[in-house]
């Protein structure tokens, strides 16, 4: 309807100027008008959380805010193009926890984080069963990218955590929620951003598909207990590449129900190492395949490369490959362990399959 309505309006205006009917001061206010109507348009494939009212001091909740601004982007029709939500620069945005739901009108959605989000420092907010302090469910083509920062703030949670010696020493720690959760999020894109000290898992990635992850730096002290990089569940075709991960726990985990996984060009250490598993806790029948791991260096670290199950499951572990891995000061530089014991959980029975395991190139340096 616009486009007719502009080349209707054209028309006339060409025989109007042509029969001198309108002065060249009138048709430039008619471009001028025009101009900004198409600019408007525009527009509606931006948002900026600042215009729902977030304050960005890190003292008030800014959780509201970012529930409207997430309703607004999540229901855009911006004719195909990408919806982006902005997080600007220089502003620390405090908030409790929250859920970003789809399915979306837009095709895509990206968020730009140039400044920082926290999380409350209390124990209270995960009382009522929230497990994940941020998270985002059934939002395909999603791009979360830019130089801001997701800070747990985790260190009152780890305080619950308590060592207890019942079949060796293991860590007994208050339920804690992980920071950041996606769920069946197919297209997902995670570039150039900042994670710290996640009370629990710092990314966790379950039921997506066509994931890569790149360009990340994710810290928490190496003493901080069950506090992955990232672990990847029930999900396939997912590239890790070129980030920076030290935390207290596994930098990269590999659970159940993932295939076709590739990790490349990540430095990791402090920290557990990259592992596969645990599989089959419970007795479940669990399966891993094509993982393959390259390139990559783990610096003081507690494990290399890792596979992990329990007695008394079933499945298999196949087709997995490490290659061209510097093992700096790794204390265990390969672990393949069919035996994991976690809590003092015992059990007997048979195991899960490995085949098709490949280590090549691995450079261990003291």
């Amino acid at each position: 309807m616009q486009l007719a309505f502009g080349f209707a309006l054209s028309l006339l205006f060409g025989f109007a100027f042509g029969n001198g009917f309108f002065s060249e001061e009138t048709i430039s206010a008619f471009n001028f008008g025009l101009e900004n109507e198409i600019f408007n348009e525009q527009v509606i494939s931006s948002f900026s959380v600042m215009d729902y009212g977030a304050t960005g001091n890190g003292q008030i909740d800014d959780s509201q805010a970012f529930n409207k601004a997430w309703k607004d982007i999540c229901n855009a029709n911006a004719g195909g193009e990408t919806v982006t939500l902005e997080i600007p620069r220089g502003k620390t945005f405090l908030l409790n926890p929250l859920v970003f739901q789809g399915p979306c009108k837009a095709k895509a959605i990206r968020i730009q984080l140039g400044g920082t989000l926290i999380a409350p420092l209390s124990t209270s907010w995960a009382n009522e069963g929230v497990d994940t302090w941020i998270q985002f469910s059934n939002v395909d083509n999603l791009y979360l990218d830019g130089d801001g920062k997701i800070d747990g703030r985790g260190s009152i949670w780890w305080q619950s955590c308590m060592k207890k010696s019942v079949y060796g020493i293991f860590f007994y720690c208050k339920r804690r929620p992980g920071a950041l959760h996606f769920n069946n999020c197919n297209g997902l894109q995670l570039k150039g951003l900042t994670h710290l000290n996640s009370p629990r898992a710092h990314i966790s990635i379950k039921n997506c598909k066509d994931v890569i992850v790149s360009d990340l730096k994710i810290s928490a002290p190496d003493e901080s207990p069950n506090t992955d990089g990232i672990d990847i569940s029930d999900s396939t075709n997912v590239q890790i590449l070129q980030s920076i991960i030290a935390t207290g726990d596994d930098c990269v985990a590999i659970n159940a129900g993932s295939s076709f996984i590739n990790i490349t060009g990540v430095v990791c250490g402090p920290g557990h190492g990259i592992s596969i598993g645990s599989l089959g806790d419970g007795g479940a029948y669990d399966t891993v395949e094509q993982v393959h791991v390259k390139n990559c260096t783990l610096r003081d670290t507690q494990n290399g490369v890792r596979i992990k199950t329990f007695q008394g499951c079933s499945g298999y572990a196949r087709k997995i490959s490490f290659e061209k891995i510097v093992l700096s000061n790794a204390r265990n530089p390969i672990i393949i362990n069919q035996f994991y014991q976690d809590n003092g959980k015992f059990s007997k029975g048979i195991m899960v399959r490995y085949s098709f395991l490949l280590y090549m190139t691995l450079w261990n340096i003291y």
